[in-house]
């Protein structure tokens, strides 16, 4: 008997059927097209047709307790979602990974038993995967956008995964939220447009109407979401987690990724060059790192509260669109990460690590915050459907280095060949093994922390999480002048791609007003829109106006290691100046590359040949953080004369970055009508490279930037 479905009937098959048939076949027909429109004024159901009275809120015991797995509608809604996409990762797509370690810098026994954070002399290999969040595998990797930061531990007592993102905080507070927020964000469904970029309406109507975000989006619109590399990002946790120690004693904590280089991004022009010049540019760069010995570096600290302190803060701690200020609880640093090894396969190893914040070790244990409790189960099952079945921890990339003994068995892709018996515990037949292990102070089995909860299953939020804007607020008031002007541009620029003048409206009014008068002052000036007198919320009033570390001003590593110069040559130049400053470069750490009009050798002035790395098409001045023209008559009038050579210093100096001339290089300057600043050195002896290399450990000119702006993009 066949049981396939038959074809809706045509227009042409309907002409023919009677006047009864045709009516019910019509009737059909305008029923489909109503489950084809938007249903608009119809109530929200689950996909059993249900009516769903919150979708705001995951039940949970208590308005802070923990959520609860019965929660049929949360678990439909993330269900779904994470199967939307076949096999690519529906967020964080577009990623880039290395192998390395960990080192714990002592024994923290006392603030944790697991085992990793014990041993100073044992390095635990890990492997990392950056991504970006909205766009598919195609996508830029310099678009604005948050950057996900995963690292999986290969601990001795199993599998750890830390997987957080290079902001501190999240755009919601509940899990139950999260497929609106990813379908809002991600490219408008009628036309699949913009890739890899939130400058939209979906998004801006959604945050809009979530105050909850406001705090990521003004992380989002600040330099923080165009990185100058993978290496130079900051790296959180984002949730508040529990550490627990041999004696059985918990601390809340939030995990911090400190970079070696420091903490610097992109300028915006830059970052849209470098989308369509170099797409594959973070990836590039951490690759090129790896193999040349320059190994990225991260210190792992982490903020302690002690458990009878979590209500002593002006904010939750299980809140994830909160931050702890350093301010009110340091970062105790634990230990260093060092990325070494580069992937022998993209795809086996990139392509397939499968992470989950589920995946943790005894001595780690979770909180209550409602995204994180989500997010344990929504992983594993993303995998599941990603990687075609439960058995994704036997692939290479995944696989602990301790062995892995139960009664799974079967299903897709298993590799593994289980010679007993018994598939059931307890039993007799295999001798009771594999058997549990009974917790202990430490190397024991894992036990979650004894907590107590005694609370009404409620589907609502803490009170404890109304405050939307303060931290928005405290992240603001924190940058430098020139930072605050970026987050300005930024919002602007986004803003002004909605179509839909309410919704530019709305954020103005309802969130950037909330935030900071001035700032929705001036973004309203951009748009073209009424200013906001007053915000629509009474400000909350709280301990700390002012954050110093966040700021990248004050995360630069102070040194010029691994930064990157362009020396631009043509034939007749100087090459005792660039021996002098490759020599100089090298023994700071940096490294040159000499770059002429083609890819051609250049002569020097004393008939010497010189190899270029590239020609100066091939290389843009995006590519580098600094430029050096050195002296030699023909070739600065080689190079006064090439279009291509001018526009290089000019995007240089329009980028804000170093620049030094040799002295009889000077009428190249002239030229251009570039006048000498703290980052436009002239000179080719000792005293101007040391202020030139002061200038590049500053990462950008930022005096410049008023001055800068007039030059042409």
């Amino acid at each position: 008997m066949s049981t396939k479905k038959p074809a809706t009937p045509s227009k042409s098959e309907l002409a023919g059927t009677d006047t009864l048939d045709r009516g019910n076949t019509n009737a059909k027909l305008q029923a489909l097209e109503e489950f084809r429109s938007d249903a608009t004024g119809q109530a929200l159901r689950t996909n059993q047709g249900v009516k769903i009275s919150d979708n705001q809120n995951t039940l949970k015991v208590g308005a802070r307790g923990p959520s609860l797995l019965e929660d049929f509608i949360m678990r439909e809604k993330i269900t779904h979602f994470d199967h939307e996409r076949i096999p690519e990762r529906i967020v964080h797509a577009r990623g880039t990974g290395a192998h390395g370690y960990f080192q714990t810098y002592a024994n923290h026994s006392a603030l944790s038993k697991a085992g990793f954070l014990r041993n100073p002399e044992h390095k635990t290999p890990v492997f990392v995967r950056f991504s970006t969040v909205q766009g598919p595998r195609g996508s830029g990797d310099t678009v604005r956008d948050v950057r996900g930061f995963a690292v999986k531990f290969f601990t001795d007592e199993g599998n750890f995964d830390l997987v957080g993102n290079n902001m501190p905080v999240f755009f919601i507070q509940d899990a139950i939220k999260f497929p609106d927020f990813v379908h809002a964000v991600k490219p408008e469904p009628h036309n699949e447009i913009p890739t890899g970029g939130s400058a939209h309406d979906t998004f801006w109507d959604f945050v809009s109407l979530q105050p909850e975000s406001a705090h990521m989006v003004i992380w989002a619109m600040s330099d923080r979401a165009i990185p100058k590399s993978l290496r130079a990002m900051q790296g959180f946790g984002i949730h508040t987690f529990r550490l627990i120690n041999t004696e059985g004693k918990s601390s809340f904590v939030k995990f911090h990724w400190h970079p070696k280089v420091g903490t610097c991004s992109l300028v915006w022009d830059e970052a849209q060059k470098l989308a369509g010049k170099d797409t594959d540019y973070h990836r590039r760069d951490l690759w090129e790192a790896i193999e040349s010995g320059d190994y990225p570096e991260w210190e792992l600290g982490v903020q302690i509260v002690a458990e009878e302190d979590e209500h002593k803060f002006d904010f939750d701690l299980l809140d994830p669109t909160k931050i702890i200020p350093e301010e009110l609880v340091p970062i105790t640093p634990l230990g260093k990460m060092v990325l070494n090894r580069n992937p022998d396969n993209f795809f086996a190893e990139v392509e397939q690590v499968a992470f989950c914040p589920g995946h943790i070790v005894p001595g780690i244990d979770f909180t209550n915050d409602p995204l994180l409790q989500g997010r344990l189960f929504s992983y594993t099952d993303t995998q599941i459907s990603r990687l075609g079945g439960p058995n994704f921890h036997e692939l290479p990339i995944n696989r602990p280095v301790v062995p892995f003994h139960n009664s799974q068995r079967d299903a897709q892709h298993r590799t593994v060949i289980d010679k007993g018996r018994a598939a059931y515990e307890p039993n007799s037949i295999d001798g009771g093994w594999p058997k549990e292990t009974p917790p202990a102070a430490q190397d024991g089995g894992f036990e979650t922390y004894y907590e107590r909860v005694d609370a009404n299953k409620v589907r609502e939020r803490s009170e404890s999480f109304g405050d939307h804007f303060s931290q928005a607020t405290l992240f603001y008031n924190s940058m430098s002048h020139h930072e605050k002007e970026h987050i300005i541009a930024a919002y602007s620029f986004e803003l002004g791609k909605v179509e839909r003048e309410f919704i530019r409206a709305r954020q103005v009014n309802e969130i950037l007003a909330n935030i900071d008068l001035d700032l929705a002052k001036r973004v309203a000036q951009n748009l073209g829109l009424p200013a906001p007198s007053k915000g629509t919320v009474p400000p909350v009033e709280t301990s700390l106006k002012e954050s110093p570390a966040l700021s990248q001003v004050n995360l630069l590593s102070g040194d010029i290691k691994t930064r990157k110069v362009a020396i631009l040559a043509a034939n007749g130049v100087d090459g005792a100046a660039i021996a002098a400053l490759q020599k100089a470069l090298e023994a700071e750490g940096a490294h040159a590359k000499l770059l002429g009009p083609t890819s051609a050798p250049v002569t020097t002035a004393d008939g010497k040949s010189l190899k270029v790395d590239a020609s100066m098409e091939g290389m843009p001045s995006i590519a580098f953080d600094a430029v050096f023209i050195p002296g030699g008559k023909e070739s600065v009038k080689a190079l006064s004369g090439d279009g291509v050579a001018l526009h290089y210093v000019l995007e240089a100096y329009k980028h804000l970055k170093a620049i030094a001339v040799a002295s009889d290089a000077k009428p190249l300057l002239d030229l251009l009508k570039l006048e000498a600043d703290a980052g436009l050195i002239v000179g080719a002896d000792a005293k101007a490279f040391k202020a030139f290399f002061a200038a590049i450990a500053q990462h950008r000119v930022w005096d410049r930037e008023p001055k800068a702006k007039a030059i042409p993009a």
